[in-house]
């Protein structure tokens, strides 16, 4: 037994960006990515990257602009190819449907422990942002590292906080865009977070 609860759910709502193609096979079951815009009240969009078994996208509509809703986890796995963000971090599938004329939904819970100190910073404009890593137990012993960021008062909180302290929160999944030197040349990257909207009681 883990000496602190751990949670790990979300559901999202949005629209296929491109036809699913396969991600990877492991023990004979093949993962298709699911690439997935969703609109945030902004009017901004999350893209982020749905992994799902193959069996689960039998039966649906899966061009591109197709709606798709999601129910999962939010996964990390550390990207050794060299290409790209060193970790990723994706939404592994445990049920999907197609979700037609329905709202956008980015909505996810997590409850884990801090692994790193938090860093509590300013923005240029005079907002203050907290940066955590949250580590999410999965069930074979292997955890989950999730890049989690909360602005204002939450941040004032959050930055309180240390190492081994659990943590239960919900949010949403975000990416943001930015641009990185390698080699004197800008390169394009995706960086996905977790944007705290509220903290949550303790669980059991």
């Amino acid at each position: 037994m883990h000496s602190h609860w751990n949670e790990n759910q979300i559901h999202l709502r949005g629209r296929l960006t491109e036809v699913p193609r396969v991600s990877h096979i492991n023990h004979d079951t093949t993962y298709c990515l699911l690439p997935l815009a969703v609109r945030r009240l902004s009017g901004a969009e999350d893209r982020l990257h749905v992994v799902a078994a193959r069996p689960l996208l039998e039966g649906l509509t899966l061009e591109s602009g197709a709606p798709l809703g999601v129910r999962g986890e939010v996964r990390t796995f550390n990207n050794r190819s060299g290409v790209g963000s060193k970790l990723v971090v994706s939404v592994f599938a445990k049920a999907l449907s197609q979700a037609e004329g329905a709202e956008d939904e980015n909505r996810l819970e997590l409850a884990g422990t801090l692994c790193k100190p938090p860093a509590l910073r300013s923005t240029p404009l005079g907002r203050t942002i907290c940066d955590m890593i949250l580590a999410v137990n999965r069930r074979y012993g292997r955890a989950d590292y999730l890049p989690c960021i909360a602005w204002g008062s939450l941040a004032h909180r959050c930055g309180a906080m240390a190492v081994g302290d659990p943590l239960h929160l919900a949010g949403r999944l975000q990416s943001r865009d930015y641009t990185k030197e390698i080699d004197g040349q800008l390169q394009a990257r995706t960086a996905f977070e977790v944007s705290i909207m509220s903290l949550l009681p303790p669980g059991p």
